[in-house]
């Protein structure tokens, strides 16, 4: 997509803003803060209490900040991640390049554009311990078996992208997980709980990044 325009967040860490659906891909408030709430406290730490081998799959590499912060979760803890991101409208370079991520975590920059540079489709050993596996491909394609403990769902909000929020796209990521593992959404409108509790999860409202009241965690129980 090349209507796109970066912006800084409230937090001081960078997001963009796609004209095409009138959606920006984090949080006004923060990119970094909501990533941290969303993904990392609500699902990593949360699924890291029961084990250090983990398997994430993203909807939605977009800037590559979720990875990126799970990787460094993972240097800090000893963690061992195996990370499948899908994404059908890669950045380009010029895009990914001036995303200010590492500075503001203060952190290597190396890793960061490594995450961008490696090819798609091939899964990529980073280091000891993080395997990255970006998929090009639409999320409507997708079909896995159950091999996920944590989704990180992060397409672009319901009125955007409705499509994305349906019950077809939620059976396959209740078929991806394995039991017990847990789907996270920034978003906690009642129709998307109902669609995700219809096929099987079983939801949980938990308090939301800055400025947002709440946001779902959903589990695979059975």
């Amino acid at each position: 997509m090349n209507d796109l325009r970066i912006f800084e967040t409230q937090d001081g860490s960078h997001s963009i803003f796609a004209e095409q659906f009138g959606v920006s891909y984090h949080s006004k408030y923060g990119a970094i803060q909501e990533t941290q709430h969303v993904f990392i406290d609500a699902a990593l730490r949360f699924k890291a209490v029961e084990k250090k081998e983990l398997h994430v799959l993203e909807m939605g590499f977009g800037t590559g900040l979720n990875a990126y912060m799970t990787y460094l979760e993972a240097q800090k803890h000893n963690l061992h991640i195996h990370y499948t991101a899908v994404e059908a409208y890669p950045l380009t370079q010029a895009q990914w390049k001036n995303l200010n991520y590492a500075e503001q975590l203060q952190e290597d920059r190396k890793a960061f554009d490594i995450f961008h540079t490696t090819p798609w489709n091939i899964p990529i050993k980073i280091n000891e311990n993080f395997e990255l596996l970006k998929l090009l491909q639409r999320f409507e394609d997708l079909d896995f078996s159950p091999q996920f403990d944590i989704i990180y769902y992060d397409t672009f909000a319901p009125d955007a992208q409705p499509e994305l929020w349906e019950v077809e796209l939620f059976q396959k990521m209740y078929d991806a997980l394995l039991k017990g593992g847990v789907l996270v959404t920034y978003c906690a409108k009642g129709v998307v709980k109902r669609t995700m509790k219809s096929v099987g999860f079983e939801i949980e409202g938990l308090q939301g990044p800055p400025g947002k009241r709440e946001m779902t965690r959903a589990t695979k129980v059975n």
